[in-house]
């Protein structure tokens, strides 16, 4: 027997929990909506996960995190959706979805008819085991994408109290497991190809500022330039050894890998338009195919302030663009129109005493402000993109919330900044002044 919903929503991260709240904000009756998660739990807020989660002292345990507590709003406990009317269909895989027919179908054999869908599916992470790294099946090799992968993350970590760690990349994922682990008086070092860390946003200046703190200010020792090419394991399968591509052997009670996620297209390849990697859609978040919407990491959307399409794998574009779906779905039942998606690109991190922000665009000259120095008591610093002779990007560390407010207004507006050294030194004053 087919189950039948007006609304269905496929995956049950942090897109769907938003979602959800919107489309009750808008008016849902009791039995429209579904969401459909292979997770266990209601929606919550992944970042917890690669921070809150696996403090030493007090972690956070759902039903803490779920959405929308991390944008201030309230928390939607799986009470609430009971309370909605709104089914939770967890713990369920997806295996096909048929378009043309408005179903899809669950690995054990459900079938789940839906007027509209809306594809939040999220990322996978990118797995060792993908490219036959030797030994990368081993215990105690670690991702982290879900609640399950963080308690087994917390649990090696009580297991192997004052052990060593080994982190395979030198991304977000890198440098907040970095300090958690650090946090919590494990041994870590960190190993990455590329020549400084979170290449994709910093400079090598920011990067080397960080670099420096977490080595100097925290032990953490860090190999750049090489890869991860193997593990070994000792007689109870746990890995107890990483190999590098430059020969060094380095010893590991707990390995965590961060090399990037891939968005979970799968189901509807060749059924919708793609782009750049995920799902096209218009600024609605419309796919090609009608009453069929994406959201979140899988949506190709356009970029308003920019003039191009991306592709945005961050909590704050899935928060934003499933409110957006919804609207545009309710919208266009009552024959009305909404405003075009226009993204402000933002991404930040808090790890150790440390607390950055960023907003734009990172494209054109950087111009560096502020006191970059690891042993100041509370370093403060900050940099500015400049192209064309305007503002696109704005980076701030140690920013109070009134100058992260301040340097967000000035990566929308884009205001000239023709003098680059005077922009060095008036620093995130120039923003706050806007």
């Amino acid at each position: 027997m087919a189950k039948s919903f007006k609304y269905v929503i496929l995956g049950g991260g942090v897109a769907a929990g938003y979602a959800a709240r919107e489309f009750s904000k808008q008016g849902l009756k009791s039995g429209e909506l579904a969401i459909i998660s292979k997770e266990a739990v209601a929606p919550y807020e992944r970042p917890a996960l690669s921070k809150g989660f696996l403090f030493p002292e007090s972690p956070a345990r759902l039903p803490g995190f779920h959405v929308c507590v991390g944008s201030g709003g309230e928390r939607l406990a799986p009470e609430w959706y009971q309370q909605q009317g709104i089914e939770l269909i967890l713990s369920t895989e997806i295996v096909k979805a048929d378009l043309a027919a408005k179903s899809l179908s669950s690995a054990n054999g459900e079938t789940i008819e839906y007027q509209t869908l809306i594809i939040a599916t999220g990322s996978a992470v990118i797995k060792l085991t993908d490219f036959g790294v030797e030994g990368a099946d081993s215990k105690n090799i670690f991702y982290l994408r879900e609640i399950d992968d963080a308690e087994r993350l917390y649990e090696a970590i009580k297991a192997k109290n004052n052990g060593k760690a080994v982190i395979v990349g030198g991304g977000y994922i890198g440098l907040e497991l970095s300090a958690i682990l650090r946090l919590n008086n494990i041994d870590v070092t960190m190993v990455y190809p590329e020549p400084w860390c979170m290449p994709r946003l910093f400079t090598s200046e920011i990067a080397a500022f960080y670099e420096e703190y977490y080595a100097k200010n925290k032990g953490v020792t860090i190999i750049k330039g090489t890869v991860a090419a193997g593990f070994t394991a000792n007689s109870n399968g746990e890995v107890k050894e990483v190999k590098l591509k430059d020969g060094r052997v380095l010893e590991a009670d707990i390995v965590v890998v961060g090399v990037g996620a891939k968005p979970l297209t799968n189901l509807f390849k060749g059924k919708v338009e793609e782009d750049k990697g995920g799902i096209k859609t218009d600024a609605f978040f419309k796919t090609s195919v009608d009453d069929v919407y994406a959201v979140g990491d899988v949506a190709t959307f356009p970029m308003k302030m920019y003039g191009d399409v991306r592709r945005v794998e961050h909590v704050d574009h899935a928060r934003k663009s499933a409110e957006q779906a919804v609207k545009a779905i309710k919208a266009k039942e009552n024959g009305e129109t909404i405003e075009e998606y226009d993204y402000l690109p933002y991404f930040y991190s808090r790890a150790f005493d440390l607390s950055w922000q960023f907003y734009g665009d990172n494209v054109g000259e950087a111009v560096v402000f502020g006191d970059r120095d690891p042993k100041s008591a509370k370093p403060k610093f900050g940099t500015y993109w400049i192209k064309d002779g305007k503002v696109f990007g704005v980076f701030l560390e140690g920013g109070t919330p009134e100058e992260n407010k301040a340097i967000a207004k000035a990566a929308k507006v884009q205001p000239p900044a023709e003098n680059q050294d005077q922009l060095a030194q008036e620093g995130v004053s120039f923003a706050t002044k806007l």
